[in-house]
């Protein structure tokens, strides 16, 4: 059984940029390749899980996504992702799969038959840390994108904070060291 963590993109893995429709505009923070690495040296799966309403809005389509999840990949280099997913809908739409709904994190799970309430769940919105609790995992919001905001607004109660994707990636190292020494 594989343990698994799902990772929002925009403003958690890259920079936030309102409906990034272009492969170019893919900017990474420093910590991220080196956070998804320490996840990957942990066992982890790793799956973003993301809301692009602009597919649904008509302001690019699924193609362009594509491109732009390519590009995502070779930044990203050697600090892989297994896989991504992502949501096409509008919110009023009303659908299953964008955030906080779980239908990508149960695809992901059955892809790598993983266990959604011993995954974790790292974002920087509130319908990052909704989803994680929906289904019964241990959130980490980072400070990143909208995550100070997010913050400040007291809208939804992460399990964890942390500044960017490296800090939470440690906290989920220490948090499984934790538990296998309980377990010995």
């Amino acid at each position: 059984m594989a343990r698994l963590v799902l990772i929002d993109r925009d403003g958690t893995i890259n920079v936030e940029r309102h409906y990034l429709s272009s492969p170019e505009q893919i900017e990474l923070f420093p910590e991220t390749a080196e956070g998804i690495r320490l996840l990957r040296d942990l066992g982890f799966k790793i799956a973003i899980v993301t809301n692009q309403s602009a597919i649904g809005r008509g302001y690019f389509d699924s193609a362009q996504l594509d491109e732009i999840h390519n590009r995502l990949h070779e930044v990203l280099a050697d600090a892989k992702v297994d896989s991504i997913y992502f949501c096409p809908h509008i919110p009023e739409d009303n659908c299953q799969c964008r955030k906080p709904e779980t239908e990508m994190a149960t695809k992901a799970a059955d892809l790598f038959d993983a266990i959604l309430s011993e995954s974790f769940v790292i974002g920087d919105n509130v319908c990052d840390i909704e989803l994680g609790k929906n289904i019964g995992a241990t959130t980490i919001l980072v400070k990143t994108g909208y995550g100070k905001r997010t913050l400040e607004e007291k809208k939804t109660s992460p399990d964890f904070i942390a500044e960017n994707l490296l800090e939470a990636a440690n906290l989920i190292k220490e948090i499984t060291e934790r538990e296998n020494k309980l377990n010995v």
